[in-house]
């Protein structure tokens, strides 16, 4: 089945997050019938149905996920935050305890979903400084690497071999309304919109609507199966990301910050990891390349604008 030729049950496993909630709303304007395992009570919009779990053990949840289309797994704690102690435990815990959950409430019911989507991080393959990373590219250190194997080897001890796996190495989600764009953009107004450090790290980068067209393709496709970079095809320098967000925004000057004002003010001020700022990487997707995934967002400057007249 290449084609969209059926609706069906999705289950979303935190989708009331930033890419879960936008996924969601998705899939329900195409008539999937939207399904979201969340710890909160609160659904992203009023067309989709939410299952209480604790993303940890069994519970009445399991039944939504007989004869379901697919599963979605979005789950995990934001890695915008200070690295502390605490904080890394969590990230990886709520990454990989839910993906276990999931797998063991798949073999509990009679008709388990044939395809099981998980996301994964394009961080897994480090922060080389100019080397443009595939599919093949070697994996880095660190946490976000160490997190990442961590996450993807428990996605392939819970699965079925009766369950075609699709694991979406993303990288950033360029978003409409929250996440790290609405932090960048609120940084571009105050006049601090210009490179960070040296400005050469990379960013890899990819519209929503890319993202969600990614996701649903993972779904119906049957020809997609392993690991896919969720990235659009031109990643670009920092240097270049701030200069494209200045313009989209109509903002002539933005101040640099030099890497030792960044290590300062991150944690201080926003409250989150200088890392995220300081390193980067560039990625390209060959297996979309050569599966002929076209990009409705290929390049950054048209992403921007379109994101930022909404």
């Amino acid at each position: 089945m290449s084609q969209r030729d059926a609706t069906g049950r999705i289950v979303i496993a935190g989708g009331t997050g930033l890419i879960g909630s936008h996924l969601a709303h998705y899939l329900a304007d195409l008539a999937y019938e939207v399904v979201v395992l969340s710890r909160t009570p609160s659904a992203p919009s009023n067309s989709c149905r939410i299952e209480q779990w604790d993303a940890r053990t069994p519970g009445p949840w399991i039944s939504s996920l007989n004869g379901a289309r697919a599963i979605v797994n979005l789950c995990g704690r934001s890695v915008d935050c200070i690295k502390t102690p605490d904080h890394r435990d969590e990230i990886l815990r709520s990454r990989v305890e839910p993906t276990y959950a999931l797998g063991r409430a798949i073999r509990e019911v009679e008709n388990p979903p044939p395809v099981w989507v998980q996301m994964s991080t394009a961080h897994i393959h480090g922060d080389p400084p100019e080397l443009v990373c595939d599919e093949d590219a070697a994996l880095g250190t660190g946490l976000a690497p160490e997190v990442g194997r961590a996450w993807e080897r428990a996605l392939d001890e819970a699965i079925t071999p009766e369950t075609r796996a699709v694991v979406l190495r993303t990288s950033f989600v360029l978003t409409p309304a929250g996440g790290a764009l609405a932090r960048l953009r609120r940084i571009t107004r105050l006049g601090l919109g210009g490179s960070i450090a040296d400005g050469r790290q990379g960013i890899s980068w990819i519209h929503v609507q890319d993202m969600n067209r990614l996701f649903e393709r993972a779904i119906i496709n049957e020809q997609m199966q392993g690991v896919y970079l969720a990235t659009a095809p031109n990643p670009v320098s920092n240097r270049e990301f701030m200069r494209e967000l200045r313009r989209a925004m109509r903002i002539p000057i933005g101040l640099p910050a030099a890497a030792w004002m960044v290590r300062i003010g991150a944690p201080l001020l926003l409250r989150t990891d200088p890392e995220l700022a300081l390193y980067g990487r560039y990625c390209v997707s060959r297996r979309l390349d050569e599966e002929g995934f076209e990009f409705q967002f290929p390049e950054l400057a048209g992403a921007l604008r379109d994101l930022l007249r909404r």
